[in-house]
């Protein structure tokens, strides 16, 4: 194993009550937006919390010295100063507002929560390169522009690629209406279930082939231009039509709930579980440094598309060595267009700097060489569909048999927490659990947003889960078992709105709520404090520059909005610079930075 010697007196619990920071405590202080949080997450955790720490969050106690992070919306001077002005710098504004045709701000505040998220990474990654033997003299700071520019990292990527995109971004996409006037989602990965669906429903053959694309893609472009001959025929058929094409079809549609709904049967689980496991393998030697703090660790991952394979990527950003398991042939996905240098830009996203070995998980044969990769990895994660583990006979009571010191980790859809529950990806659980009605202001349509919210920060909930195993493991001498999911994302992201649902007021940001101001040669928006007073001035035939100058010389603070992501690798509002990895693709800074 390439786990290390504990450098601490660990204090021990019973194994199943343990929580990886049982016994520690944490003084918590910042900004209120970026804490919240590190506050909820850590008590989740085990620490004891106190939220009025002197503007840095210290967390210490049960044998290691204390762990200190900072927290900050960007640097000094750069004008981004809350969730507005974040969003509209990194380019979220941008790509959320593409479905619109204009940049839209998010209702909710997703870059505050990402950047809690990986402020408790660092503060875990700190403990757990202690734990290892490496310096603790060190401050771990998370910024909510370099969260932004990991949220938007995949569009930045293509935006640098050598080609165009597959399907040119335009306004249009989901989700659609019944006659009877229920809105609701579509999901398939199956061009013939696609079709089969729209057949029963008697679309056009055309509108169906054009609209496949699209639709296919709207991951990938956040959003999805598809004839609007498909909108009309949804409109002529009742709910229940509806739903007898997708049950003979195969695909899978998913009416919007709302944020009441949501909050009616909200059971306030946490995001993530830790399960400690059977008693692991003497600890060897360790090779973590205060900046690398799982250098010497490996990370076996089994991923698709976006929650694993970040979860993965993050890990590997903090030392570790990642293999990927793929399929003969290689991921499909390396090919997904754009490309540079003929590799994905948005594979690379996720996936660059990390090993590979093709493996068919079918193939008895090759079930054992990944038993073998496992005996000598630190940690496995994979995002299969429910039950395929089990089913391979690759869940952890099978591969902790092989491998007792294992962090066993599976990032999910819902995390077996509904019954009723459809497909598990990220448009899907969107619907299902109210994000489209928070994500856009009062007097607007509730619709899901098509920037991959719950799949990124699934990713970041999935790494989180894994270091509070390993730490685990480090305190406790045992594996561990963690499972997070799109679902538990969706609830950390929605927990105010979730809280204002359940109170019984209206949990929906006011009309007009993160709109950006049109200028003569662009976009500016307003922090969230001064919206409403700058609404008041008419800057439309104004340049971007003149029109923030009037509004702060009026004392109000606002920001220009990134309309072109090409144009992040040259601003200065940033606190990190984008770089080009070795393909030629834009590679974003590093979520954290360890001084």
């Amino acid at each position: 194993m390439a786990s290390s010697a504990t450098a601490h007196t660990a204090v021990r619990r019973p194994l199943d009550t343990a929580r990886p920071l049982d016994a520690l405590r944490c003084d918590i202080g910042g900004p209120e937006a970026l804490t919240r949080v590190v506050s909820d997450h850590l008590r989740r955790l085990g620490a004891t919390t106190r939220d009025d720490g002197p503007g840095v969050i210290t967390i210490g106690g049960g044998g290691f010295a204390p762990v200190t992070a900072r927290t900050a919306w960007g640097s000094f001077g750069s004008g981004i100063e809350d969730e507005s002005t974040a969003q509209a710098v990194t380019g979220v504004m941008a790509v959320h507002g593409r479905r619109h045709g204009t940049p839209r701000g998010l209702g909710v505040d997703c870059l505050a929560t990402a950047t809690g998220v990986l402020t408790v990474q660092g503060l875990l990654a700190g403990l757990i390169g202690q734990a290892r033997g490496s310096a603790p003299a060190r401050v771990c700071t998370t910024t909510a522009d370099r969260a932004g520019l990991l949220t938007v990292s995949q569009y930045l990527a293509a935006a640098g690629a050598d080609e165009p995109e597959a399907v040119e971004p335009a306004p249009g996409g989901p989700p659609f209406t019944s006659a009877d006037g229920v809105l609701f989602e579509l999901e398939t990965l199956d061009p013939g279930a696609w079709a089969a669906f729209w057949r029963a429903l008697e679309a056009p053959a055309d509108a169906i082939r054009a609209g496949w694309r699209p639709f296919q893609f709207r991951y990938a472009t956040a959003c999805a231009p598809f004839p609007v001959d498909l909108h009309d025929v949804t409109r002529r058929h009742t709910w229940a039509r509806i739903r007898q094409a997708a049950a003979l079809s195969g695909a899978e549609v998913c009416r919007l709930r709302t944020l009441a709904e949501r909050a009616g049967e909200d059971d306030g689980a946490d995001p993530w579980t830790l399960r400690a496991l059977g008693p692991g393998h003497p600890a060897t030697a360790a090779a973590a440094t205060a900046d690398r703090p799982l250098a010497g660790l490996t990370v076996l991952e089994a991923g698709r598309r976006i929650q694993a394979p970040l979860a993965a990527h993050l890990l590997g950003l903090l030392g570790a060595r990642v293999i990927r398991v793929e399929p003969p042939g290689g991921d499909p996905l390396r090919g997904m267009p754009p490309a540079c240098a003929g590799i994905s830009a948005r594979w690379l996203a996720l996936n660059r700097g990390k090993e590979a070995v093709e493996i068919d998980i079918k193939v008895p044969g090759d079930r054992r060489r990944l038993r073998e990769l496992v005996a000598d990895a630190d940690v496995f994660v994979h995002n299969w569909a429910p039950g395929k583990a089990a089913e391979l006979e690759l869940d952890a009571e099978h591969l902790t048999a092989v491998n007792p010191s294992l962090v066993y980790a599976y990032t999910g859809g819902w995390a077996d927490r509904l019954d009723d529950a459809p497909m598990g990806t990220d448009f899907m659980v969107q619907a299902r659990t109210g994000v489209g009605e928070a994500v856009h202001p009062a007097g607007e349509p509730p619709v899901p947003s098509l920037v991959t919210l719950l799949d990124v920060l699934g990713g970041l909930h999935g790494t989180e889960a894994v270091l509070g195993g390993l730490l685990l493991r480090e305190r406790t001498g045992h594996g561990v078992r963690v499972d997070s999911s799109l679902l538990g994302a969706a609830d950390t992201l929605l927990a105010p709105a979730l809280r204002q649902a359940a109170a019984g007021t209206d949990p929906r940001r006011p009309a007009g709520f993160r709109q950006p101001l049109r200028t003569s040669d662009g976009w500016i928006a307003p922090s969230d404090t001064s919206a409403a007073a700058a609404a008041a001035y008419d800057v439309t035939g104004m340049c971007t520059e003149d029109a923030l100058d009037q509004l702060r010389g009026h004392g109000l603070t606002a920001t220009a909005v990134t309309t072109d992501l090409s144009a992040l690798h040259h601003d200065p509002r940033l606190s990190g610079s984008i770089s080009r990895d070795a393909h030629g693709a834009p590679a974003v800074p590093d979520p954290w930075s360890f001084a």
